[in-house]
């Protein structure tokens, strides 16, 4: 029988390349009317639905079900963030294999997921949601530094480190906003664990984990956005078998039995806490980063996943075989000065760096820069390989140094800018030169 997939959200290139990887495969598209413009190709699927963002749960399974009854779909799949929570909802009412509505209700909202970690003995991080400023003082007043961030949230929007000092009615206004449309829910505290971060790139099949990657995380310290990943971190075996344990324990505990996920986790005193989990693949590159690495293909393995292939074999072959040692890294650029991005000077430069393997501008000219309040808040990036850890992150580094970006300023008041990389991240040392 001819497999009919339906994404859930733009896919990106995945609808293509589900089409591609079987022939006779067709896919349909069912997305957030203020995404349409981003669905690629939408020729090459058999229907593409808008359906309104704030539409209920309902309209969205009824639409599927009009499709789903001229055109049957035999598969379900979503491949970012965004929608989530209608791809459970669709594929629960159409008897389709999804992650369940309670599992990505709990992967969504952080205040539930520590809950549940609490109540399975995981993670024992105090936190609270907030209703006000005032909740938020009592709270940080009780327990010292603190993390502010939106309970349901991505790309580290609204997310700050906080003390009793700080501006706490501006950080809970910050934190309660919206970012690309996924709906703020409230206001979440968690008290703060020192340490350094790291991401787990893991695999389940049929409810059982393969750990895949663990990427070191160099993270801006005020407000959380990345600065930087490495794969693989380096550790000691005996760190990393405690961070392959600890998402373990997680994954089960939320009731993740199949799929890629990307698990942010602090290695604190007391061992690893859990930052939050996420039923994708991780964002940053980090996809490219463990391929370099390991040689496992996580985009492959949740294509294959969708088509109902097996894969566990075949990633821990990859992981197993023979292979060279070496890391893979990313930096980013970040500019402190406001203003009109206009020419990017240095890329030729960058690109020459040894061992760097990609630069690129990912901020269009034009665009309003300054200022690191999230994931979109960076202006450029590089990539590269080295024989370790710290040499593949100097050579990113050092290939976002190179980079010159020029502004137009409107405030003339406003600081300097540029692409030197910004300071380590808190709990880790500076790459060696």
């Amino acid at each position: 029988m001819s497999e009919h997939v339906l994404v859930v959200g733009t896919g990106r290139d995945f609808p293509a390349r589900l089409r591609a990887a079987r022939p006779g495969t067709a896919t349909s598209v069912i997305v957030h009317l203020d995404y349409l413009h981003k669905v690629r190709e939408p020729g090459g699927n058999a229907r593409v639905i808008g359906v309104r963002g704030d539409a209920p749960d309902e309209e969205w399974i009824a639409l599927a079900a009009a499709a789903h009854a001229r055109h049957p779909f035999t598969r379900i799949a979503t491949f970012g963030e965004r929608d989530q929570d209608r791809y459970a909802a669709i594929g629960e009412a159409l008897g389709l294999a999804c992650h369940s509505v309670r599992t990505v209700s709990l992967v969504h909202d952080k205040e539930a997921m520590r809950d549940r970690l609490a109540e399975a003995g995981l993670d024992t991080t105090a936190h609270a949601r907030v209703a006000d400023a005032d909740a938020l003082r009592a709270f940080v007043r009780e327990h010292g530094t603190c993390v502010v961030k939106p309970v349901s949230g991505a790309g580290s929007a609204g997310v700050a480190r906080v003390t009793a000092d700080s501006d706490l009615a501006e950080v809970f206004d910050r934190a309660g906003g919206s970012y690309l449309g996924l709906v703020n829910p409230g206001v979440l505290v968690e008290e703060f664990i020192e340490g350094p971060q790291f991401s787990v790139e893991a695999v389940s099949e049929s409810g059982e984990h393969q750990m895949v990657a663990i990427t070191a995380k160099y993270s801006d310290p005020a407000s959380f956005v990345e600065l930087g990943h490495v794969s693989p971190a380096d550790l000691p075996e005996d760190r990393r078998q405690q961070l392959h344990a600890c998402v373990a324990g997680v994954l089960d505990a939320l009731g993740v039995t199949f799929g890629v996920t990307h698990t942010e986790v602090v290695l604190g005193p007391a061992g690893p806490r859990v930052i939050e989990t996420h039923v994708r693949m991780g964002g940053d590159e980090i996809p490219a980063l463990t391929l370099d690495a390991t040689g496992v293909d996580l985009d492959v393995c949740a294509l294959r996943q969708v088509l109902g292939e097996r894969v566990l074999p075949d990633v821990r072959a990859a992981l197993a075989a023979p292979r060279e040692p070496r890391a893979s890294a990313i930096w980013f650029a970040a500019l402190g000065a406001r203003g009109l991005l206009g020419e990017v000077a240095g890329l030729e430069e960058a690109r020459a760096v040894p061992g760097v393997t990609e630069v690129r501008v990912s901020a269009r000219a034009g665009t309003e820069v300054g200022g690191l309040t999230s994931s979109d808040s960076r202006v450029a990036y590089a990539r590269a390989l080295g024989a370790h850890a710290d040499e593949a992150v100097s050579a990113a580094r050092e290939a976002v140094a190179r980079l010159e970006f020029q502004l137009r300023v409107r405030d003339a008041g406003g600081g300097g800018g540029g692409g030197a990389p910004a300071p380590p991240p808190r709990g880790a040392p500076p790459p060696r030169r």
